[in-house]
């Protein structure tokens, strides 16, 4: 402790004063000396000790180890008391020499200091008579240049002398101590004064001695430290050459088993590799980093031929994250070199490196993902051609799944190498080897294209460069990478193009003969197409409207290029997909870019898009495809004016005599582009100013009488149609000396528009345009799409003629005159269009100018033809059609003028002329006369029933197509009628027509229509079962000659109901009730109707029998099922009439006193006044027949009764109306089911003529089935 008595400014003055002062005041040296420590340190006492050459070692010991500590935990404290004496300082740092000096002189902070110890460690060198006793002095040494950042540059610059101690170290045969000279070494060449001083040094003496110290370590220790000195000699490229050049000594040649070959730095760490120390393979292989990231082309072979690659591979299969990233860094660093893939390095090593991605991808490391992800890509991006790199197709389907997975990282870097990797992948010599996994690659695909669709603006817009270059390097899937290859890199299109010309791999071997496999390129490149066209296409489109980027725009345009051969037999098919994607206008305007690439590619895009569109529209004119192809191949690239400038170019007037054609061909070119375009919907040009651009440059061509080719011209009329509405007033002369126009006809609603609309040049080429229109148009799909729209707007984009037909009728007389004198199929479509315009048009002049119309052509027809030539005409069903047609929409009742009688005569006349096998003709024809008879006024109705009669010709024609009703066979269960029904039908119908009428006005008759006995009515009305109701009247089987001995009556009531036989009438009556069982409307009222009629006959001839046949227990069951439990069905007309034809026989068994009152009940809750008129009819017939017949009601049923007949609407005439008349087509009416419910009034007259047959008492000549 301090003494009181002691100085307070006293201080050792050097080791000898504080020895004897510390001796002789060893407890009072002060309170100052004393450190806070537990115990308490007395610095003075310390040092004294350590100082006192008699003191033992453990006291040394102990005091070394509590001024250590008190140095490392209270450094401020002893540096205070020590800094002023510099004496002290000295004397401590001499005791101290080799123990906690290092630690002092880092805090004491000055250079003085470090001089001292080099001074000390240069004596210590020099006295030392082993080296291994100069280990601690090389341990001080490196340590305090590692602390000291100057230390280094004082040694090499001051004390320069003591390098020469480290050479002679070296040569030392101990490791210990060349670890130590390696480690000082190593912290002298990390200092850039300390590289400089040496340098001379390292190339002299150092490198080769280093080199042999390093490749003959043993001892981890001494590795390590060479490395570390390699470490910092590889940051200089002067010390890398001459480590990289530095040749094995001729006398170690011969018996050195390390180094072998001409450089040994390879070899050294190609042994490291071999240690299978993780540490040492990974120090290794960033050395060989360090080497090659100077000049890989320069020092990789000397790695390639000493098979470093090999064993690099192989750390791969390692778990440690810093020895693979070291790994991809050397193996990406080698692939720069070609001698790397030529030594078939890569082969050997891709199924490590596949394995080593696998495992990586389990680690939380993505700056490793990325690397090894860079490798990948580069490997199979720059692996020759003629070398295999995926000789094992499990390799390279691991590969596929590893791929997938980093697309779907969530990390955007990644995602962005992964996609660079997928289209250096995707090549057909990676994947060509059969069986090729065409559906892997599929899988691959979809996944990054899904996946850049989630990465793609507006998903991450705040990574818009990375998804830039993530678009980018997308669209190249789809084009070759880097056209500077010689081995062709390819995008998928481009593999799936090359593959096609590869027959193993088309047929993609391994898959049994008769099996059928997934795995087929054709498959693969509509996939291909299809996902391009979903995912690819939209992504890309969207990404060039928010920001034009060059590159892009030219990797996607050859993109779309691209994929025009992916599937030949899909070219036309993908070319109208185009539509609304590719805008003309975006790509016409990158051909004014300076990009040469860009415009090449636009300008192979357009030609081929301009090809592909034009052979599916002129599949006909494939002769001037091949100079259209040479024209734009020529011509597109150097089309590099803006669109202003391209319309003033086409009025521009090449000089006559000039030998140069670009001129011209720059115009068609333009014109041609903006046909495509405008086809596809892109009209980047105003109609108006393209109007006028068009007009002029066919004036200009018309003064030079030079026209353009017709492929051209096509092009120009497409666009005058196209603009007509907004263009000025036509000047004519523009079509002046045109050429034949089926030569430049295009089938375009708007191009018929544009000739129809000029009265000008409709005289001049309306009935040429509307041949070709039709020439062109499909049938059947007019007919399809009519029946499939309803509305009007809707019937006129399908048909665009109807309303060019509605604002000009005259072009109907063209269209009567192609029915005439065009071929069959042009007839049969403008017979499609003139039925739709008249369906949905009324219009009375049309229907009289077509009537006349039709009669000069008949007369002309009937005049110069005969019989045999009628026959054949085959335009002549088609304008009796037609004729029929323009009747039938004449509705309404209306006087018949002259030339609706000369119409009847004409085809009465032409009728009688065929023969009954001629069902084109007869069926329009009787249809005809058939409807003129009931759309007319009772005045011209006797009168045009007087021209029919008198006709001899048509009632024996008549009569022989009647009798066919017995003759021909029909199919069993028809679904429509056929050509022979349909006759039949109108047959019949005409003829119950003639009957009717000729008794209505009693007209003369000039001929008579003989049938049967009643045997065959009756087989008529039987027959209705077996033949399904085929047809609207049934087959008869006549087995009875005409005019044959009837046969008489067999008892009193056959003989009553003659003609009829009781048998024939319970016969009749089954027949008619099963009928009833179809509950089909039409069919139902018209056999309620017979049954009227039937029961009227036998209640006069006989009352009993019609008691009896009313009074049949069949009937009520037939009544039940009529109803089938539903009381809706009760209101339905031809259930009223058959419960008011029970209760009018007095039928009670049938229906009874208590079903009376429940019916009365249900028509009581009906809403009477929105009953149909039929359904009013038949319920005021059934309640007055309840009134009449007496029936025992009660009186609230009577009342009831009154209240409903007091409430129903007035009844009207119950005569039959002729509104919707059922006239049968051949082929496309429906069975009758699906008939309208107007039409019942027709077949309740064929039903009711053949009972009329029956009933009839007139006294005639006629007999009449």
């Amino acid at each position: 402790r301090a003494s009181p008595r002691a100085p307070p400014t006293a201080r050792p003055s050097g080791r000898g004063e504080m020895a004897a002062g510390c001796e002789r005041l060893r407890d009072r040296h002060g309170a100052r000396w004393t450190l806070p420590f537990r115990p308490p340190l007395c610095l003075a006492c310390a040092v004294e000790t350590l100082g006192d050459g008699g003191a033992s070692l453990v006291r040394k010991k102990h005091a070394l180890c509590r001024l250590r500590d008190a140095l490392a935990w209270r450094a401020l404290p002893v540096v205070q008391l020590l800094a002023p004496d510099e004496r002290g300082c000295l004397c401590l740092i001499g005791t101290l020499f080799g123990k906690v000096l290092v630690q002092l002189i880092v805090e004491l902070k000055s250079e003085q200091y470090l001089r001292c110890i080099l001074d000390e460690s240069q004596k210590e060198l020099c006295k030392a008579t082993t080296r291994r006793g100069s280990l601690p002095t090389f341990t001080l040494l490196g340590k305090l240049a590692d602390a000291v950042p100057v230390f280094a540059d004082i040694l090499v610059v001051e004390h320069s002398n003591l390098v020469d101690h480290l050479l002679v170290g070296l040569m030392y045969p101990n490791e210990g101590v060349k670890a130590a000279i390696c480690y000082l070494y190593g912290k002298l060449y990390s200092s850039p004064v300390g590289t400089e001083k040496l340098s001379a040094h390292f190339e002299e003496r150092l490198c080769g001695l280093f080199l042999n110290t390093f490749g003959h370590a043993q001892t981890k220790e001494l590795q390590i430290n060479c490395l570390g000195l390699l470490k910092e000699l590889l940051k200089s490229d002067r010390f890398v050459s001459i480590l990289m050049n530095n040749p094995k000594p001729e006398e170690e040649s011969e018996n050195s088993d390390l180094l072998e070959g001409e450089n040994p730095l390879p070899l050294i760490l190609k042994k490291l590799l071999l240690t299978r120390d993780e540490m040492l393979q990974a120090a290794s292989s960033h050395c060989m980093a360090a080497v090659l990231v100077h000049s890989p082309s320069r020092y990789a072979p000397a790695f390639i031929h000493a098979d470093v690659p090999e064993f690099l591979f192989e750390c791969l299969m390692c778990n440690s994250e810093i020895l693979i990233w070291s790994v991809y860094c050397s193996l990406l660093l080698l692939t720069e070199e070609r001698l790397f893939f030529s030594k078939c390095h890569t082969v050997y090593g891709i199924e490590s490196l596949v394995r080593s991605l696998q495992n990586v991808l389990h680690l939380n490391n993505v700056e490793l993902h990325k690397q090894g992800l860079l490798l990948f890509t580069e490997i199979v991006k720059r692996q020759p051609v003629e070398i295999k790199l995926f000789t094992n197709r499990g390799i390279c389907i691991d590969a596929i799944d590893v791929l997938m997975k980093t697309v779907d990282c969530p990390v955007l870097e990644v995602v962005l190498e992964a996609v660079k990797a997928v289209a250096a992948f995707l090549r057909k010599d990676h994947l060509s080897s059969p069986p090729v996994p065409y559906e892997n690659l599929q899988k691959l695909l979809e996944a990054v294209l899904k996946r850049c669709v989630d990465l793609s603006p507006p998903h991450c817009s705040n990574k818009h460069e990375v998804s830039q270059e993530i678009l980018c390097t997308l669209t190249k899937l789809l084009v070759i990478s880097d056209v500077s290859l010689s081995s062709g890199t390819c995008c998928v299109c481009r593999l799936a193009v090359e593959l096609q010309s590869d027959p193993m791999a088309q047929e993609n071997a391994f898959t049994a003969p008769c099996s059928e496999s997934k795995e087929t390129l054709s498959n693969f490149s509509e996939f291909l197409l299809r996902i391009c066209d979903s995912l690819c296409i939209p992504m890309v489109m969207n990404y060039l409207e928010r920001a034009v980027s060059s590159s892009v725009m030219e990797v996607f345009i050859s993109a779309l290029n691209t994929l025009f051969t992916v599937v030949p037999n899909m070219r036309d098919k993908f070319s109208k997909k185009l539509e609304g994607v590719s805008s003309l206008f975006t790509v016409f305007s990158a051909l004014l870019y300076s990009n040469p690439a860009l415009n090449q590619a636009c300008s192979s895009f357009l030609c081929n898009l301009c090809l592909s569109l034009y052979s599916a529209t002129e599949k006909e004119r494939t002769c001037s495809q091949e100079e259209m192809s040479e024209l734009l191949q020529k011509s597109l690239p150097q089309l590099n004016y803006t669109i202003a400038e391209s319309l003033l170019l086409l009025a521009e007037n090449p000089e006559p005599l000039s030998l140069d054609q670009s001129l011209c061909n720059h115009q068609h070119c333009f014109i041609l582009l903006l046909y495509f375009a405008y086809t596809l919907g892109d009209r980047f040009v105003p109609e108006a100013e393209l109007f006028l651009a068009i007009r002029n440059f066919l004036l200009l061509a018309q003064d030079h009488r030079d026209w353009p080719p017709t492929y051209v011209l096509r092009a120009v009329l497409y666009l005058l149609a196209v603009c007509q509405d907004k263009g000025k007033a036509l000047d004519s002369r523009i079509l002046d000396n045109l050429p034949d126009l089926s030569l430049v006809y295009i089938h375009c609603p708007l191009l018929l528009k544009f000739f129809l609309h000029y009265p000008e040049l409709m005289g001049r080429f309306g009935h040429q345009v509307l041949q070709l229109w039709f020439s062109w148009e499909d049938c059947n799909r007019v007919e399809t799409e009519e029946a499939a729209f309803g509305t009007s707007d809707q019937l006129n984009n399908t048909n665009p003629l109807l309303p060019i037909l509605k604002s000009n009728s005259s072009i109907l007389l063209i269209l009567l005159d192609l029915v005439c004198s065009s071929s069959v199929e042009v007839a049969q479509k403008v017979l499609v269009a003139l039925r739709t315009f008249l369906e949905k048009n009324e219009d009375v002049f049309v229907c009289d100018l077509l009537r006349n119309q039709f009669l000069q052509i008949l007369q002309q027809l009937l005049v110069e033809s005969s019989s045999v030539s009628l026959q054949a005409n085959r335009n002549l069903p088609i304008l009796l059609s037609l004729l029929f047609l323009v009747q039938l929409r004449s509705k309404g009742m209306r006087e018949l003028d002259s030339t609706d009688f000369k119409l009847l005569h004409q085809v009465s006349n032409l009728c009688g002329k065929c023969r009954p096998k001629d069902i084109d003709l007869l069926q329009p024809s009787l249809n005809f006369l058939y409807c003129s008879l009931h759309q007319t006024t009772p005045c011209s109705q006797q009168r045009a029933v007087a021209v029919l009669l008198s006709n001899v010709s048509l009632l024996e024609l008549l009569q022989k197509v009647l009798e066919c009703t017995w003759m021909w066979s029909f199919p069993s269960e028809p679904t429509y009628l056929s050509s022979e029904d349909a006759l039949l039908s109108s047959g019949w119908l005409l003829a119950a027509s003639l009957l009717i009428y000729q008794h209505r006005y009693n007209t003369e008759v000039r001929a008579i229509l003989v049938f049967g006995s009643m045997d065959f009515i009756v087989q008529f009305l039987r027959a209705i079962l077996r033949q399904n109701f085929s047809s609207l009247l049934v087959t008869i089987v006549q087995n009875t000659a005409q005019g044959a001995t009837q046969s008489q009556p067999s008892s009193l009531e056959d003989a009553a109901l003659h003609p009829l036989t009781t048998q024939q009438v319970f016969s009749l009556v089954v027949s008619l009730q099963n009928l009833l069982v179809h509950k089909d409307l039409l069919l139902s009222q018209a056999v309620v109707a017979c049954l009227e009629t039937l029961l009227e006959y036998l209640y006069v001839r006989n009352q009993d029998v019609a008691l009896h046949v009313a009074s049949q227990p069949w009937h009520r069951f037939l009544l039940l099922t009529l109803l089938n439990g539903s009381q809706k069905s009760i209101l339905q007309p031809e259930i009223l009439r058959l419960m008011t034809l029970f209760l009018k026989y007095q039928s009670s068994n049938i229906i009874s006193q208590k079903e009376i009152g429940q019916i009365l009940q249900e028509v009581a809750e009906a809403n009477l006044l929105e009953l149909p008129e039929a359904t009013s009819q038949a319920l005021h017939l059934f309640l007055c027949q309840i009134q009449s017949s007496h029936c025992q009601v009660e009186p609230v049923q009577a009342q009831t009764i009154q209240t409903l007949l007091e409430h129903l609407p007035e009844q009207t005439s119950t005569c039959a109306k002729h509104q919707d008349i059922m006239y049968p087509f051949a082929g496309q009416m429906p069975l009758i089911r699906k008939v309208r419910v107007g039409a019942v009034t027709e077949v309740e007259g064929i039903l009711n003529l053949l009972l009329l047959t029956i009933f009839s008492q007139r006294q005639t000549a006629q007999k009449v089935g």
